[in-house]
């Protein structure tokens, strides 16, 4: 009985507050670097949102969160990344694709030596 109590009290709070977490980081296009916005519109439909970002080196995103999208690499560079996993660095190459069916959240930052582009497809 108390297990049952337990679980119904606090795993609507924890979905609760998951939700209320990511609702207070900006999405992709509200977020951006040292108050400078780093990705554009290139299409917005009732279906979809894509976005161009543009890294140059040094230049980074500030932590925000994606709805599902896929993602595509125009032009790569090497990447600090800060997710739920933790802090790594990754070479991006061109032509690398990404896709994430779920909501997730994360900064970046380029510590290559070119800029980085990609085109961010938002599903709606």
């Amino acid at each position: 009985m108390k297990r049952i109590a337990f679980t119904l009290l606090f795993v609507p709070t924890l979905l609760i507050s998951c939700k209320v977490n990511h609702k207070n980081l900006p999405d992709p296009l509200e977020a951006g670097w040292k108050g400078k916005a780093v990705c554009k519109v290139v299409e917005d439909n009732s279906k979809l949102r894509i976005l161009k970002c543009t890294f140059p080196p040094g230049v980074g995103h500030e932590k925000h969160y994606h709805n599902p999208h896929f993602g595509y690499t125009i032009k790569g560079s090497k990447f600090r990344i800060t997710d739920y996993k933790g802090t790594r660095e990754v070479n991006v190459p061109s032509g690398y694709s990404f896709k994430k069916d779920s909501l997730t959240t994360h900064k970046v930052l380029n510590v290559g030596d070119s800029t980085g582009v990609f085109l961010i497809m938002e599903y709606k």
